[in-house]
């Protein structure tokens, strides 16, 4: 399994960003990573000055959004969906996506079962719960009905 570090994630959003602004091709994961760029443009600015915010830290407790952790939820959310894993998030997204009317929203309501699901797995050591996810997801759909 792909493990990248903090700043290898980060340099594959700055990359991502400089070669569509350059009108180079996008490759495999370059692509989602760009859908998810173009409908955050207040990311842009960011994005066009590594050399500022490679290093930034980002605190929740200060209410802060990290913004290259927000855009990689984003890319696990699709590649989820895309192979349907766990068996059922497709048929859910697709739920929520029909509630939401906008295919972001809904992933952002996916977003937060799934950060829900990181924080739970990094607090407890706990393996991550894919029937908790899917339950929480359950739950988002059942808000906006």
């Amino acid at each position: 399994m792909f493990n990248p570090s903090r700043d290898q994630v980060r340099q594959f959003f700055f990359d991502v960003w400089a070669k569509y602004r350059a009108g180079q091709p996008l490759a495999g994961a370059e692509q989602p990573a760009l859908h998810a760029i173009l409908t955050h443009p207040e990311y842009h600015a960011l994005l066009e000055q590594p050399e500022r915010y490679k290093e930034r830290d980002y605190r929740p407790e200060l209410g802060e959004t990290n913004p290259f952790m927000h855009l990689a939820m984003h890319l696990a959310i699709a590649e989820q969906v895309s192979i349907d894993q766990p068996a059922g998030i497709s048929a859910r997204h697709q739920k929520l996506v029909e509630q939401a009317g906008d295919a972001m929203e809904a992933e952002h309501r996916i977003m937060d079962c799934l950060a829900e699901m990181i924080w739970q797995s990094q607090r407890t050591g706990a393996q991550y719960d894919a029937l908790s996810y899917l339950a929480c997801l359950d739950r988002k759909a059942g808000e906006n009905q």
